[in-house]
């Protein structure tokens, strides 16, 4: 039994939303991935790719699906329900959104535990100057010291605990008292933080080429497999299929100007994005290393980099609690997505919906905890463990499904008056054409070739032809 007929909690203000709606874009993919994907192809060519992604296919859709929830005042799953019916496939859409967003909080939130527990080594001075110690030396600490954090499940499992109980009590506060109330603070505290951090990258001797790195296209390094990286992350980034902006777009006022604030949320992930290599890259090019170290990048190589510098500790600590925040803001999202179905489909309350789906998350995560080899996800399936497998489903499969389900909907199955009254209605009815053009067939085409890169990648299609 539904409850939707009770009123529908709405945003206190429009910072509110946006910070709200941002910081579920921000989160480990702009501080952690954005940074190290970049360095893998090339830097500065990349950079200018993503950006064309972002425009032509990420904000189309986020603004798809915010135009969805606000038109519906439903989760992600009652939404096309109100818009089709019962019956309509395309609840599809819905379904496989709270899924991906269900089945990524519970291992996201291993990874935000790696913050805390670096954080918490912070806090001890771990990551302290060592001028007497052999660069060889400080390295092998580090790598014993995340090593060592892989490999002990107790600890994770700790960690794991702790950050989906922040998650937890958050979220239970409700849309104005508990995600909007904490995105005001912790979204602030982030920028401030990467402020700071932006400001000693840019003191340091690797400023300059790490401005070059990020900013002068060498389209000789770009690669189709690059292209595509750029076309998946400008995706990935912005929270889009995984429920949160349809969820988010439900508690937004009529008066909002849709195209301003997907404008400005876009911008502000973006921009985070960037700042974030750019206070990475300047001292990793100080210490003299390389800016394509992979995943490793955030938990090997800069500790590495801030043990060598005077003050390092206090960098450290920045720099982790910024990573914290930035996952946290983004998993309250994750997990309001799917207490907003429990609540409008199931007629539950807010309070033991989300502590059902917070304690499901810890449980189903436990395996991630466990598993020593949960960065291996860029792998292929085959090499991989059971649940290192569902995370490569979720990001690669699920969340490009749910993403090329919505555009298709929005772009030819839904009625064009409403669309337009939804652009209307805040005053940007004038990009109607540009976005209807854009969500119709580019943001499909794109989707869906990223979604047939991972399969072939995946060798799925191979699969497939043996078995006939």
């Amino acid at each position: 039994m539904s409850d939707s007929t009770q009123p529908r909690a709405l945003w206190g203000s429009r910072l509110g939303f946006i910070l709200a709606a941002a910081g579920s874009a921000v989160g480990l993919g702009n501080i952690w991935k954005f940074p190290y994907i970049t360095g893998n192809n090339g830097g500065g060519a990349f950079v200018l790719i993503y950006l064309v992604c972002i425009a032509l296919v990420g904000l189309p859709i986020m603004m798809a699906e915010l135009m969805i929830g606000r038109h519906t005042r439903r989760d992600a799953v009652g939404a096309f329900i109100s818009l089709e019916g019962r019956r309509s496939p395309w609840q599809l859409a819905g379904w496989v959104s709270v899924l991906a967003a269900f089945v990524i909080l519970s291992y996201y939130s291993v990874v935000a535990g790696w913050t805390l527990d670096y954080l918490f080594r912070a806090l001890q001075g771990s990551f302290s100057a060592l001028p007497d110690t052999a660069p060889s030396q400080v390295a092998m600490q580090i790598n014993a010291m995340f090593e060592g954090l892989e490999k002990n499940g107790l600890r994770q499992l700790l960690w794991h605990f702790t950050f989906i109980g922040l998650c937890l009590g958050i979220v239970i506060g409700g849309v104005q008292k508990g995600i909007e109330r904490w995105s005001k603070i912790l979204m602030p505290i982030l920028l401030g933080l990467l402020v700071l951090l932006f400001i000693n990258g840019m003191l340091s001797d690797g400023a300059r080429q790490g401005l070059e790195f990020m900013f002068r296209p060498d389209f000789h390094k770009l690669t189709p497999g690059a292209v595509l990286e750029a076309l998946g992350h400008a995706f990935f980034t912005l929270s889009l299929g995984m429920a949160a902006m349809i969820t988010y777009g439900s508690y937004l006022s009529r008066q909002e100007n849709l195209f301003d604030a997907s404008l400005r949320i876009a911008l502000l992930d973006t921009g985070i994005a960037l700042m974030a290599g750019l206070a990475i890259f300047p001292i990793v090019f100080s210490a003299g290393m390389q800016p394509g170290a992979g995943p490793g990048l955030v938990f090997k190589t800069i500790p590495m980099v801030f043990s060598s510098l005077p003050g390092g500790n206090i960098l450290a600590l920045l720099f982790f609690l910024l990573l914290a925040f930035a996952a946290l803001t983004s998993a309250i999202s994750l997990l309001e997505a799917q207490v907003a179905y429990l609540i409008d489909e199931r007629g539950w309350g807010r309070k033991h919906a989300t502590a059902i789906l917070a304690a499901l998350a810890f449980v189903v995560g436990i395996p991630s905890a466990l598993s020593s080899n949960l960065l291996a996800h860029l792998t292929p399936i085959g090499e991989l463990g059971v649940f290192d497998s569902i995370d490569l489903i979720a990001s690669n499969y699920l969340l490009p499904i749910s993403g090329l389900l919505t555009a298709l909907y929005v772009g030819w199955f839904w009625s064009g008056h409403e669309e337009k009254e939804e652009l209307l209605a805040g005053g940007s009815g004038w990009i109607y054409p540009t976005w209807h053009f854009l969500i119709r067939f580019v943001a499909p085409v794109a989707v869906g070739i990223i979604l047939y890169y991972k399969i072939e990648e995946a060798g799925l299609f191979a699969y497939i032809k043996d078995l006939f």
